[in-house]
């Protein structure tokens, strides 16, 4: 089970983009895409089948998971995570310092 998932909300916590959050659009094995993090521009040509303008693009680049907390709305800080299993055989993330259940 997966600490961070496409949806969750993250806060970054190393690298030039420390403390900017976002939703997480793809987790690409141990790098994740941000919303509106690690922006970079890139020159792309233009592709005419897929009707795609050349030009320079701004997008998100890849950051690594480990540069990533799981954001708690309840404290208002990235938190760590772990798993649970409860009663009824199902597996959970919960919150390290709280104990507190994942919503995702």
């Amino acid at each position: 089970m997966n600490r961070i998932r496409k949806g969750d909300h993250v806060i970054v916590i190393a690298g030039k983009n420390k403390g900017q959050r976002g939703d997480v659009l793809r987790v690409e094995g141990d790098r994740v895409v941000v919303a509106n993090v690690n922006l970079v521009k890139r020159h792309t040509k233009p592709n005419p089948q897929a009707n795609q303008p050349g030009g320079i693009v701004e997008r998100e680049a890849s950051i690594h998971i480990s540069n990533v907390q799981l954001f708690n709305p309840a404290t208002g800080k990235g938190e760590r995570v772990g798993t649970k299993t409860l009663s009824d055989e199902r597996k959970v993330r919960v919150f390290r310092s709280t104990g507190e259940v994942v919503d995702a």
